[in-house]
């Protein structure tokens, strides 16, 4: 299979309950929804063949219709956004062999390049399931913060393990050399096929303790293929996030 032929595909989850922030993708930034950001960026990047929401509520339904995005309707159901994701594509008209990117409808600021940068591993090697995004953590604060994932991956990038605690653990801290560590950024590709083997699968051990569904791929022996990239993640988790990326968007179109 060659990369032409493999089609590229971004599916957007979005669900208008949150526990911090209802109806989170239709918050209005800059006089558009969230999720109209997000589609709207997406859809500049050459590489993806298509762009669609996946929702189960119809206010996210409607509104994408409205501003001429592509929209399917998942069930209530889903415990995770992954597992949306995968009725989503197997809803659409993609084929096993094709490239599914989730794209997180809460990142109304983030850069076409890593869109590409976590799908090209796919389009390199037809036998690579899945892969994601890494940053190399700057700020001290974020490396105790357990809502900041770190991951260590092996000479191939291939990951060894994600958790929210800091990994690699400094044994002796007074050593002149400290460890660099590595934040997961949300953003995933899988290959159709597997995606759907992906939720089927039985929790792991070590996702059920650590909360972070991508430990179930590493545990069933699936390789998962890390992409370091040199954006860091904008996340709108917070109304006060949302009208801080405002402010941004603003100083950005002023300048």
């Amino acid at each position: 299979m060659s990369e032409s032929d493999t089609r590229v595909v971004a599916v957007i989850p979005a669900r208008y309950h949150s526990n911090r922030f209802e109806g989170k993708p239709l918050a209005l930034i800059n006089g558009k929804p969230m999720i109209q950001h997000v589609v709207e960026r997406a859809s500049q990047v050459e590489l993806l063949s298509r762009v669609v929401v996946a929702t189960d509520d119809e206010r996210i339904a409607k509104q994408v219709r409205d501003f001429g995005g592509e929209v399917v309707l998942t069930r209530s159901d889903h415990v995770s956004g992954t597992d949306r994701l995968a009725e989503a594509a197997d809803l659409l008209d993609i084929e096993e062999h094709d490239v599914v990117v989730n794209i997180q409808g809460d990142q109304p600021l983030f850069p076409a390049e890593v869109v590409e940068q976590v799908a090209g591993p796919l389009l390199q090697d037809p036998a690579l399931p899945m892969s994601t995004l890494i940053y190399k953590i700057i700020r001290p604060e974020e490396i105790n913060d357990p809502n900041h994932v770190k991951t260590v991956f092996d000479c191939n990038n291939n990951a060894l393990y994600f958790s929210r605690s800091p990994i690699p653990f400094q044994r002796n801290p007074e050593e002149s050399i400290q460890p660099t560590y590595y934040k997961h950024l949300g953003f995933y590709a899988y290959r159709k096929g597997f995606l759907l083997t992906f939720v089927a699968l039985p929790e792991g051990e070590w996702e059920r303790f650590e909360k972070l569904e991508q430990l179930r791929a590493l545990e069933y022996g699936y390789t998962i293929r890390v992409v370091l990239t040199q954006h860091d993640s904008i996340e709108v988790d917070t109304p006060q996030d949302a009208a801080r990326v405002e402010e941004m968007i603003r100083s950005a179109t002023a300048g």
